[in-house]
């Protein structure tokens, strides 16, 4: 969008936007088609030319017959030289590293056998229809990669900066911290930040799948991707463009097309004992009925084999399963689920077990104070200012909660001291040391573990005991809430066939109950510690072993050790931690639970794509070999049925981006 107002101090600025993606040939393609346009024009003079000779017309002289014939050869080997030299030289250079059997050294065997046998016409076309099929495969190949790539080209290339008083322009690399960024309606965010000054909308459908426009003002999360209508607004840079949330995503879908499935690998596998053992029967077709069967044709037969390996190319399996998985990858990316390779996606194809964490994951993890019971002794304020001193240094959502709760009460009033030692116990809670004095907060298992005395009560919300110097100072009661979509996932996991659904928890046993009322049909398991978590998931694993993956779903932070013991780890609304990058297998870029039964249909989806290419190339292929060997298939229509199949297994593999 191009914007000049440098009357305000504003140079004439060029800021992406989102445009439709335009396909266009490269330089290479131009070249390769200008050459087969040519070698298809001189194949065609010289096929017309020998088929109009070979009637000898009774008005041409023996000596312009024998002229039109030799410029009727003339013009058939100089379209087989400008069509097959690229393939000769390239089957040549692979003879000579002893890796003889691909589809470049079919062709030009099939084509030099039938060059021998005097069926020319058909040796030129093989050759010129296979690099026109070749053509537009890469066209085909080409072009699904562009679209794909161009779901993620969330990068921004330009940025508008605040120096010395002006905005300026300049590449969003150099975008330092704390820079402040103007971004216009119809603009990209080009790097993370804060929203401080302005209003607006951002469409954030290119980065997490959401539909609805996200309302942005002061004090908004503002990534790198995400689009602004509605009003300018001005940003504080957090994170530079290499850092950004978009990068992110640009690098982890460029590193999971190397982490190939199992179909891939037993493809390539596949292709290099596949091809030997069809040339060999095609060796096999051409010599043994010419010795076994009297009167046989050794050129008949010869023909037949050619034919047999002209359809053998294994392009169609090779093109279309790397590009099935890529377009699954980038699918699932474009809904705002980022995917760590197609080995992930055929694992997440076969789950049988979801588990999921509770706090943050089924509930929307922002808990409030509800209830205080300070003991004797201790006040209300007191228990909170405790509390809050116990867990300023930790992330848990329980302890923010606490903070939350004592700065609403505490305006006017100073910070909370620094504790001179702090201590985070996982499973248990935290422990601080303030002038001297040890001041604990957390579950019923720290107060045993300190041995603190204190009332053991059932309570149905989540609750924090308090203890200082050995003193028990009273208890907190917090609340979660249900997340709107999670009762509505459960159910679409369970109609595609999850077995069994479970909930792993470190809440006690009141709040882990009312947990399993509201959500229904699901398992929970209450009052577990981290290394109880793992113990469950390999209890799972042993369970479903051979039967179907063990799937985990938690927030990537807490959960680190089990989302990497289960056979996926899926970290919800991770995109900005680098922990969750790290330990899980996919991340879902927002909160919505109703992403994985999403992301589990999506990767079926793409599991099935794969193997009807599998299946469909296989067997048509299959088919026409056996029709070549009959000899009911001509050269002709072997190639173009290879490239015809090779075409539509590139064309459904795009199917799996939808």
């Amino acid at each position: 969008m191009k914007d000049t107002c440098c009357s305000s101090g504003t140079c004439s600025v060029d800021v992406a936007t989102v445009k439709p993606v335009r396909f266009k040939l490269s330089q290479s393609q131009k070249k390769e088609l200008v050459l087969i346009l040519v070698a298809f024009l001189f194949a065609l003079m010289g096929i017309l030319l020998w088929e109009w000779t070979s009637r000898e017309p009774q008005d041409l002289s023996p000596r312009g017959l024998g002229i039109a014939k030799t410029a009727g050869v003339f013009f058939l080997v100089l379209s087989y030289i400008l069509a097959g030299a690229e393939v000769l030289q390239g089957a040549l250079k692979n003879i000579l590293k002893f890796q003889p059997f691909d589809e470049l050294f079919l062709m030009s065997i099939a084509s030099l056998g039938a060059f021998a046998i005097g069926a020319m016409e058909e040796a030129v076309g093989v050759m010129v229809l296979y690099r026109f099929g070749e053509f537009l495969q890469d066209v085909a190949v080409t072009r699904s990669r562009q679209s794909i790539k161009a779901l993620l080209d969330l990068k921004v290339e330009k940025a508008r900066v605040q120096r010395a008083g002006q905005w300026q322009e300049i590449e969003s690399s150099l975008v330092q911290v704390s820079d402040l960024v103007q971004v216009r309606p119809g603009e990209r965010v080009p790097v993370d930040g804060e929203v401080v000054e302005g209003s607006a909308t951002f469409d954030t459908a290119a980065m997490t799948g959401e539909s609805l426009p996200r309302p942005a003002e002061a004090g908004s999360e503002a990534l790198a991707g995400f689009i602004v209508s509605g009003g300018a607004v001005i940003i504080r840079t957090l994170r530079q463009a290499k850092d950004s949330a978009a990068s992110r995503i640009i690098r982890l879908v460029e590193e999971a097309t190397r982490n190939k499935a199992k179909p891939e690998l037993f493809i390539h596998r596949f292709a290099r004992i596949y091809t030997p053992i069809v040339v060999f029967g095609a060796l096999a077709v051409a010599v043994i009925p010419p010795l076994v069967f009297p009167g046989q044709s050794f050129s008949l037969w010869l023909y037949r084999a050619l034919t047999m390996l002209v359809i053998s190319c294994p392009c169609a399996f090779v093109l279309s399963i790397p590009l099935s998985y890529f377009a699954g990858l980038g699918g699932a990316a474009r809904k705002g689920i980022l995917i760590k390779g197609a080995a992930v996606l055929d694992t997440l194809a076969r789950a049988r077990s979801v588990v999921f964490d509770k706090t943050g994951t089924l509930t929307q993890g922002d808990f409030i104070v509800k209830n205080l019971h300070p003991a004797e002794g201790f006040s209300a304020e007191d228990l909170v200012y405790h509390a809050a001193t116990a867990g300023a240094a930790s992330n848990h959502p329980l302890s923010q909660a606490v903070q939350r709760f004592y700065n609403s009460q505490n305006q006017n009033h100073s910070d909370l001291p620094k504790a001179e030692r702090f201590t985070e116990i996982p499973g248990h809670g935290s422990m601080a040391v303030l002038e001297g004095r040890e001041i604990l907060a957390g579950n019923d298992r720290l107060l045993h573990l300190k041995n603190i005395p204190h009332r053991c009560e059932a309570a149905d919300e989540t609750v924090i005991h308090v203890a200082v110097a050995g003193t028990y100072a009273g208890k907190i009661e917090l609340g979660d809430t249900i997340k709107d979509d999670a009762r509505e996932a459960l159910l679409e996991l369970q109609q595609l066939g999850i077995k069994e659904l479970a909930v792993l928890t470190g809440d006690s046993e009141g709040p882990a109950k009312r947990t399993a009322r509201e959500l229904g049909d699901i398992a929970v398991h209450h009052s577990l510690l981290p290394e109880d978590k793992l113990a469950k998931i390999d209890e799972l694993l042993k369970v479903h072993e051979n039967r179907g993956a063990v799937i985990y779903v938690g927030d990537g932070i807490n959960d680190a050790p089990v989302l990497a013991r289960s056979d996926a780890g899926i970290a919800m609304g991770g995109i900005g931690t680098d922990a969750a990058i790290e330990s899980a297998d996919v991340v879902v870029m927002t909160d919505e639970i109703k992403r994985i039964p999403q992301l589990i249909s999506h990767a079926r989806k793409t599991k099935r794509i794969v193997l009807q290419n599998i299946f469909f190339a296989l067997g048509f292929k299959v088919t026409f070999l056996v029709l070549g060997a009959l000899g009911i298939a001509t050269m002709w229509e072997a190639v173009i049925a290879d490239v015809g199949v090779a075409l539509l297994a590139v064309l459904n593999a795009t199917r799996a981006l939808r």
